[in-house]
């Protein structure tokens, strides 16, 4: 389909038909009434149903890295215990200053 010659016949018809000055009667009233029955914007309503559909997600992640850290965790014979590798490493710097005296 050609566009051009579409758009020619509207803009044709556009210009032959100009809009007319004449505004309905009570018009300007109508669209006040409309639009003050309308109820007003409530910020606090907005931020609450945003806020609750946010918790949803939060709160299976939460779920999520629960049950994720008290998931077993497989440990080999060689590797040893966090908390003893963490004991090691702290008094390394002890045992560093014990030698130098």
């Amino acid at each position: 389909m050609n566009l051009e010659p579409l758009q020619q016949k509207l803009l044709a018809a556009a210009r032959a038909h100009p809009p007319a000055d004449h505004v309905p009667y009570a018009f300007e009233k109508r669209i006040r009434a409309h639009l003050s029955a309308l109820p007003p914007v409530d910020l606090a309503a907005l931020w609450a149903r945003a806020l609750w559909r946010a918790a949803v997600p939060c709160v299976a992640f939460t779920l999520l890295l629960a049950t994720w850290s008290f998931a077993p965790v497989p440990v080999s014979p060689t590797t040893e215990d966090l908390s003893q590798q963490f004991e090691q490493t702290l008094l390394a710097a002890a045992d560093q200053l014990e030698e130098s005296w």
